[in-house]
């Protein structure tokens, strides 16, 4: 790896400019200079579906990713579609940064995605499911059932499935029933043998069962399949003339915004509610379905051509999800069970460590899920629950499990007479109603709980602890790029620092007074805040690159992050580019910048890694005339991040933790380190061999390998 100097933290210094800028006008950069952000993103969830053909990974693990293409897909059609979709109808859409226009967006969205979808057929047809039976896992159609499994299966659609189901006849005197979002659905015709009339039902599959039923050891047969074998039985005296699975996607997406915290938490309820009638945006068909079928589903249904995707059955591959976990180890990749931080704990031991003591003599950056979440910021919030020399406990959530023993321990604090006081954010997407129950369940306990501030969301991932030491009061704080999530902490890749640092303390403290009060403080000494400070903050940075760069100064750019939208940031990692500066970018998902155009972005590298874990931190590195920087934190380079939410970078002072950071980067930019890399042509290229045909690294299991030597190494000093 390269080797650099950590050594000076004068980094954390005020910056000054000592020479002019080069020009900063827009129109020194061509027009083309974006990818458009939907595209982006649906390349990014081919990456998700190239990894259900990746040779090297176990069967069960490209299963998996077949599943989570699926539900990525689902999101993005329920939001992002459904928000451009709304946009268009109200007349406000504008033409996107990468010059096409809101609607030849939304056609190449539907094209691509229809294609990805049909690979996604493919694959399961071709490679994912022979390759499972040549295993000893069938996942089987009714027609390749034997007559006993036949049997077997007729029992429990008479004991399980028949009284729960409700047929919902469509004619004059019953109109079109309502499709729920993303449930799967069968439309049945029927005929009248009396009259010679064909009608239309529809039958809903019923989602609390098993979408995949067990027939037999390790076979399977898909739910839907066991219903319309036995159709008859749904409508008796008729006859069945065909039947055919679909599947709608609706708008799910919605903003509320109140004054008065009770009432936001009424109309989120109320919204909750209305998300189920939202608009319908993908019709998934079967390919088989008739025609005169169809025709009545789009018409009722109301969406356009473009919005049907025929495809090759079964519909719906989340239910995967149901084979990903089947007890099969061998088809699995080898289980990794995160270690104690060697900074918390420099020999592994059965005692948990004190984490307030070590914090109280170091900063500890941590690298979940490498470093283990339970034994650092969880550990962290337990012990300072139940310490008695602990007054005060402030904490922002974001995300969390129902389960939490963050949540857990917050309770705990207050039970104990401590001042505990919750930032929640209850319109984190998608766990909305979870975020409600949860903070009524704090709010119960006598937590003190603030749905933050109106008009933005708190992204922020800030944890503090005052506690009372000799009558002076010290304050020990973690700053996270993740969510206080114990479930997500062992699947997300995420930075964490905790420290007692009183500058970090004192911004901390002035930070929750802004979320909780009336303060306006906008100035901070080691972080850096949005909505008022990142992007004016970064670009300031990147700037002082340039102006190191021009003076003969080392100089370089290294961002890693989940998303690169923000034109302005963009614009200001061009000019950089274009005078010279060293710029690597290493994003999981949607990136608007286009490297390697000549003169603008040749000095880019952009890069991407998708793996067992989501890669979700977000650390910004500057290189600043040889002393180095790094922040981490909890904004991406999105409009959202930086214009309608609360977030937190902080700055790392340790050189070894500026060093690790860095280290990280050396190795995932690598050339013997698999990876996507993006071209100026917006294609991510992907390379698995070298040359001479072996292998490349795989980082993450390189990471974890490397953890488990120096636990190993650290057990048996």
């Amino acid at each position: 790896m390269t080797t650099h100097d950590f050594s000076d933290t004068s980094a954390l210094a005020p910056i000054s400019e000592d020479r002019p800028l080069p020009p900063s006008s827009e129109s020194d950069l061509p027009d083309d200079r974006f990818l458009d952000r939907e595209l982006s993103w649906l390349a990014f969830n081919q990456r998700v579906l190239d990894l259900s053909q990746d040779p090297e990974l176990p069967l069960l693990e490209r299963t998996k990713f077949l599943a989570i293409f699926a539900s990525n897909l689902d999101e993005f059609f329920m939001v992002r579609v459904a928000g451009l979709k709304r946009r268009i109808a109200t007349g406000i859409a504008v033409r996107a940064a990468s010059g096409f226009t809101p609607r030849e967006v939304l056609e190449a969205i539907w094209a691509r995605a229809y294609e990805l979808q049909l690979r996604q057929a493919d694959i399961f047809r071709f490679d994912v499911r022979p390759d499972l039976e040549a295993a000893g896992i069938n996942l089987l159609r009714w027609e390749e059932l034997t007559p006993a499994e036949m049997t077997e299966m007729d029992r429990f659609f008479d004991n399980k499935v028949f009284p729960i189901l409700t047929p919902l006849a469509v004619d004059p005197s019953h109109p079109f029933p309502y499709i729920s979002g993303l449930s799967l659905n069968l439309a049945v015709v029927v005929r009248n043998p009396a009259t010679g009339t064909e009608l239309f039902a529809r039958v809903k599959v019923p989602p609390l069962l098993p979408r995949f039923v067990k027939v037999g050891d390790q076979r399977y047969v898909p739910l839907e399949d066991i219903i319309a074998a036995h159709l008859d039985e749904l409508f008796p005296g008729m006859e069945i003339c065909e039947h055919h699975a679909f599947r709608v996607t609706r708008n799910e997406d919605f903003e509320v915004e109140e004054d008065d915290a009770e009432n936001l938490l009424k109309a989120l309820e109320r919204e909750l509610v209305r998300r189920r009638f939202g608009p319908p945006v993908r019709l998934e068909v079967e390919e088989t379905i008739d025609a005169h079928v169809l025709d009545l589903l789009v018409s009722e249904l109301d969406v356009s051509e473009a919005e049907v995707f025929r495809l090759p059955g079964p519909l719906d591959m989340t239910g995967l999800w149901t084979i990903v976990g089947l007890d099969r180890d061998d088809l699995k990749q080898r289980k990794f069970v995160p270690k104690t931080s060697r900074q918390l704990s420099e020999v592994e031991s059965a005692q948990a460590p004190d984490v307030l003591s070590v914090v109280r003599e170091r900063d500890v950056l941590l690298h979940h899920p490498y470093d283990s979440f339970s034994t650092s910021v969880q550990l962290f919030l337990e012990q300072a629950a139940i310490d008695p020399h602990v007054l005060a406990i402030k904490q922002t959530l974001y995300r969390t499990s129902g389960d939490s023993p963050i949540v857990d321990a917050l309770i705990r604090a207050a039970e104990e007479g401590k001042q505990v006081l919750a930032i929640v954010e209850i319109k984190a997407r998608f766990d909305e109603q979870n975020n409600i129950e949860w903070a009524r369940k704090l709010e119960q306990a006598g937590v003190h709980v603030v749905y933050g501030l109106v008009g933005l969301k708190t992204h922020s991932k800030l944890s503090m602890v005052v506690r009372d030491e000799g009558g002076q009061l010290r304050r020990y704080c973690h700053i996270g790029t993740g969510n206080y999530h114990p479930k997500t902490a062992r699947l997300y890749e995420d930075f964490g620092l905790l420290t007692s640092k009183p500058d970090i303390g004192e911004d901390i403290s002035n930070l929750f007074n802004v979320l909780s009060g009336y303060s306006r403080n906008t100035e901070y000494q080691r972080l850096i805040i949005a909505p008022h400070s990142v992007r004016s903050g970064l670009i300031e940075r990147i700037n002082r690159e340039i102006n190191h760069h021009l003076a003969g100064r080392p100089s370089g750019i290294r961002i890693k992050c989940n998303a690169v939208v923000d034109e302005e940031t963009i614009d200001a990692l061009y000019r950089a580019s274009a005078v010279g500066v060293p710029i690597d970018i290493w994003v999981r998902g949607t990136c608007a910048l286009r490297p390697g155009m000549p003169g603008v972005s040749e000095t880019i590298r952009v890069r991407s890694i998708v793996g067992r874990f989501l890669e979700h931190s977000r650390a910004y590195c500057f290189t600043n005339g040889g002393n180095h920087s790094a922040w981490i934190g909890s904004a991406d380079l999105m409009h959202r991040n930086l214009d309608r939410r609360v977030e937190a970078l902080v700055s790392l002072a340790d050189p070894e933790h500026v060093a690790e950071v860095y280290d990280l980067f050396d190795l995932a930019f690598a050339p013997n380190t698999a990876a996507w890399d993006l071209d100026v042509h917006g294609s991510w290229n992907r390379q698995l061999t070298d040359e001479s045909g072996s292998a490349l690294q795989d980082f993450q299991e390189y990471l974890i390998r490397e953890k488990t030597k120096r636990t190993t190494a650290l057990g048996s000093a």
